[in-house]
């Protein structure tokens, strides 16, 4: 086995610095795999004072400085050894005591670590002084580039033909030098590459320059540079190469036979998600394109216009609510189309008489029993044997192989982020992308609501039962409950232990002092007040979160599909309550309570169901001048939840023999891809629909793998966006591969599943995190597991607490938060930076995500070895397979 540690990442049998020396330890046999590691070699200046004489000449060792501080030490030497073995004497010589070594890095004190961090950035400073493509170069570059313009202009002004070009820019007032109006360029942090440390209009102006002013600058163009970004994402840290030929570590047979059945579930994923308009990742997607021979497409993500040329850091602010002006005039034109739902699935008509004749128009929609093959497949795919001992190494191999990133680069990423002015975790976007809008408020905040509503508003009448009016202290009095009475006991909505694996208990939590009828009063949508005091409730919620700034939330609201006037009313909630914040959007959630409707006769087939759901919609977006306030909702909506206990046992397996929408009339509730497959395909077409129509479009997000089968991660894997929970990730092995290699988002709540379904210490969150799966930090339900303000500090530091996670590391998870919400493209480029879908360190920002380029290139480089191996080895099957068929 070989092993090398290398800065620079290039392959040590073809390129070899001269300043370094290669240190390896190699195992028998041609075939054999590696690990390379370079590490510098000692400068000459250290080199001279070792004794080593080139020119031969007799040198005395003992006489030389080294040999001298080495003497010098010894003392302090035997001092530790005689101390370590007194311990050892007096513990683990002991055979009846344990003796156990810790799997955490010893410890570091404080000042040593700083003093580490100080000296990685005087040598990253000093690096920088050589190196042509530092920022101070580019400075300059900016300089000549505004001398230009200037010369330029004046060259149209007086109709010179010559132009002058100064030879040098180094008189330029560097410390002056603002770019953009706003920005100024601050040389005392050399140390950061120039796509971090230059403004982004500095980075545009650059490829202003002619091509004769770039040859004045250096030999390659400033351009290609400044465009393809090529020669800055090299960058210098530590990186961990596997060479050899069998590098997966499984005979050449099995990774061919894996490579086939990954390959195959990331291109039907692939279908699924354009046929919805949803998220693919874009490097799993090149690779996909280059193995179906397609040629790559162009980079089209950066665009000059997508945001202003001074690059802020700040979305603009909504200053007026968008729901204060309900003009269905100002709304657009309502569409001649049609609609009927055939199997389950809306078909949209360009006209009644295309209706008539039931000619629907040809837009994208799944095929059930395409559907249903592709489930199966993947179905078998999670236990196969070999391919899941395949995924299970590759799953080991990428969580040692980041532990080997940390081991080397930590103290680089530290320095890094220190570097950076401003930023850093606490002034970090960050989104909580799961959690519910009826318990967003944590107990003390719901109290001291109720208290404040019971003595300023008790005369409100906020009940009707048997045609008889109820006001909020005649409900009170019949409980027997004053305001001075209540409190957080009393009010009883928080998980104790109780709760674990009892998820009908849990949804008992949600009723204030037990009791349904507070809960129908404060945190219901559609009651006597029509959601008065929710709306409020919830606008104080997106205070506290305006007032953070930084933080922002995707509040899940509950369409049940009991009657199909539930949107009506929840969009009247949202408009007529104004309740909007910048920092939120909504997510509609779905429960699967079918059977619960059917056996109180609330609903007659699973196709109303449906229509109660997705009907609304379709003539919302068909007709928004006939429903103004769906449509103004509707903007901000972003996607739907399908949500329920899914430890529930299902009677149902979903085939092509289970009956149809409109068929399924009995009370037994459809299983949990019957639903999701049927949302989809809505979807689906709805996306289509809408985007005709220039209007927003939905992700499909749903529950997914916090308790029950397995076949939940299959579904969510080919038809979810992203989704939440994925517990059971660590049980399918080759599921959470797929997972990471289509790089799904999975928004995990620590605290939520500590109290329901597995404790916080065998959360797998910490190893989805170093093997590299997108995964970000929620809250669920801050009303039953959280304490404080703000929920989702609360998760974060209690993570990085538990887990000792780095200031890296809880970046990293902020910005992966960010990259799966439903937020605008426009607010990601203002939190993430404007090239923010471009791949690796190109898309980073560190001024504004505060993750060092080191990570996002760790990760991307990781990944794309990843893809790499997967798809050299279905080429060299390919090319065997050709070849032997040739030979017939």
């Amino acid at each position: 086995m070989k092993r090398a540690f290398y800065p620079d990442g290039r392959h040590s049998s073809k390129h070899k610095d001269p300043g370094q020396s290669l240190v390896k330890m190699s195992a028998n046999g041609p075939n054999q795999s590696g690990i390379t590691i370079r590490v510098p070699e000692i400068p000459k200046t250290e080199r001279s004072t070792t004794g080593d004489n080139s020119r031969g000449a007799h040198t005395s060792f003992s006489r030389s400085p080294l040999y001298k501080k080495k003497s010098s030490n010894m003392g302090e030497y035997d001092k530790i050894a005689e101390h370590l073995f007194s311990e050892d004497i007096a513990g683990c010589g002991d055979l009846n005591s344990t003796c156990e070594l810790t799997d955490e890095i010893p410890i570091v004190r404080q000042e040593e670590k700083r003093q580490l961090v100080d000296r990685q950035i005087s040598q990253d400073l000093v690096s920088s002084n050589n190196n042509p493509r530092h920022w101070k170069v580019l400075q300059s570059a900016i300089a000549a580039s505004n001398l230009m313009k200037r010369g330029i202009r004046e060259e149209d002004e007086h109709g010179d033909n010559g132009l002058t070009v100064p030879a040098e820019t180094d008189d330029v007032d560097q410390d002056s030098l603002i770019v953009g109006d706003s920005c100024r360029l601050y040389k005392h942090k050399p140390s950061l590459t120039s796509q971090h440390m230059l403004p982004l209009p500095a980075l545009k102006q650059l490829i202003w320059l002619p091509g004769y002013m770039r040859k004045r600058l250096g030999e390659q163009s400033v351009e290609s540079d400044m465009v393809g970004m090529g020669d800055f994402s090299l960058l210098d840290f530590h990186r961990i190469e596997i060479t050899g030929d069998e590098i997966a570590g499984v005979p050449i047979r099995d990774l061919e036979e894996a490579s086939e059945h990954l390959t195959e579930a990331l291109l039907i994923r692939e279908k699924y998600m354009e046929m919805a308009d949803q998220r693919n990742f874009s490097t799993t997607s090149r690779y996909l394109r280059l193995l179906k021979g397609k040629e790559e497409e162009a980079d089209s993500t950066y665009s000059e216009n997508m945001i202003s040329r001074d690059a802020p850091y700040h979305p603009p602010v909504e200053h007026e609510c968008p729901y204060s002006d309900v003009d269905p005039s100002k709304m657009p034109q309502d569409s001649p189309m049609k609609i009927k739902m055939v199997d389950g699935v809306f078909r949209v008509y360009e006209d009644e008489q295309h209706l008539s004749r039931d000619e629907p128009l040809d837009l994208p929609c799944p095929d059930l029993q395409t559907f249903i093959h592709d489930l199966n497949r993947l179905m078998a795919m999670t236990v196969d044997g070999p391919l899941k001992s395949f995924c299970y190494r590759r799953l080991s191999y990428l969580s040692s192989k980041f532990q080997l990133h940390v081991l080397l680069n930590e103290t680089k990423e530290l320095a890094s982020q220190k570097e950076v002015p401003h930023r850093d975790f606490y002034n970090c976007r960050k989104v909580d992308t799961h959690i519910h809008a009826s318990s967003c408020m944590n107990q003390k905040h719901l109290l001291r609501f109720m208290k404040k509503t019971m003595k300023k508003n008790s005369t409100d009448i906020v009940y009707r039962k048997d045609g008889k009016e109820y006001t909020l202290q005649e409900v009170f009095d019949s409980l027997n409950l004053s305001a001075y009475d209540l409190n957080v006991d009393s009010l009883d909505v928080h998980s104790d232990r109780n709760l674990f694996h009892r998820f009908d208990k849990f949804n008992t939590k949600y009723n204030p002092i037990g009791q349904s009828i507070l809960r129908e009063i404060y945190i219901k949508t559609d009651n006597q007040i029509g959601g008065k005091y929710f709306g409020h409730v919830i606008k104080e919620v997106m205070d506290d979160l305006e007032d953070s700034k930084y933080q922002q939330s995707e509040l899940r609201l509950s369409i049940y599909g009991r009657s199909r006037d539930e949107w009506t009313k929840l969009a009247q909630w949202a408009v007529n309550h104004q309740v909007y914040s910048d920092n939120v959007r909504w997510l509609i959630q779905i429960p699967r309570l079918f059977d619960i409707y059917a056996s109180k006769k609330s609903l007659h087939s699973f196709q109303d169901f449906l229509e109660n759901v997705f009907g609304p919609l379709f003539e919302a977006t068909l007709y928004p001048q006939k429903h103004p306030e769906i449509h103004l909702f509707l903007q901000h909506v972003t996607g739907f939840d399908s949500v329920d206990d899914e430890s529930k046992s299902e009677h149902h397996v979903f085939t092509m023999q289970s009956n149809k929408p409109a068929d399924w009339t009995a009370v037994d509730n459809p299983p949990y891809s019957y639903y999701v497959y049927y949302m989809y395909a809505n979807i689906v077409t709805l996306n289509q629909l809408r985007k005709e129509r220039g209007m927003t479009l939905f992700h499909l997000r749903p529950h997914c793998g916090e308790a029950g089968p397995a076949h939940h991660l299959v579904t969510a894997f080919l038809l979810a966006d992203n989704i939440s929970h994925g517990l059971l990730l660590r049980k399918v092995p080759v599921m959470q591969y797929l997972y990471y290699l289509a790089q799904i988002g999975i928004a995990m709540s620590p605290l939520s599943n500590n109290g329901l379904f597995l404790s916080y210490h065998r959360n797998p969150l910490p190893d989805y995190l170093a093997r590299g799966l997108c995964v970000s930090v929620s809250t669920d339900d801050p009303l039953q597991f959280h304490f404080t303000k703000e929920p989702l500090m609360e998760e974060y530091s209690i993570a990085a607490q538990v887990w000792k996670l780095s200031s890296c590391d809880m970046c990293e998870l902020a910005r992966n938060s960010i990259t799966m919400s439903g937020f605008p493209h426009q607010f990601k480029q203002y939190w993430l930076g404007p090239r923010y879908q471009d791949e690796g360190p190109d898309g980073n920002d560190i001024r504004r995500t505060n993750v060092p380029d080191i990570r996002v290139s760790y990760r991307h480089e990781t990944l794309q070895a990843e893809l790499q191996m997967l798809m050299d080895s279905l080429m060299v099957n390919n090319t065997k397979s050709s070849s032997e068929v040739g030979s017939l």
